[in-house]
């Protein structure tokens, strides 16, 4: 399956970016802390994945493929 990059949900706020890049250990932050930072901030799941992909903090242990 092709990852599509377009979004469909707005940029990240900034209380998004700084809860990602918070999280991120060594440039990595694992699936489901962002799935709990999603829920925390109330917004969509992809809107994390996209404050990831700005910082340049890759996802992993993701077990459903959502990033």
């Amino acid at each position: 399956m092709k990852k599509n990059k377009e979004y469909k949900y707005e940029e990240p706020a900034q209380d998004v970016l700084d809860a990602v890049k918070k999280a991120a250990v060594e440039g990595r932050l694992d699936c489901p802390r962002a799935w709990a930072i999603a829920r925390q901030l109330n917004v969509p799941v992809p809107v994390v994945g996209r404050a990831a992909d700005l910082l340049g903090i890759k996802i992993k242990n993701c077990a459903l493929g959502c990033f």
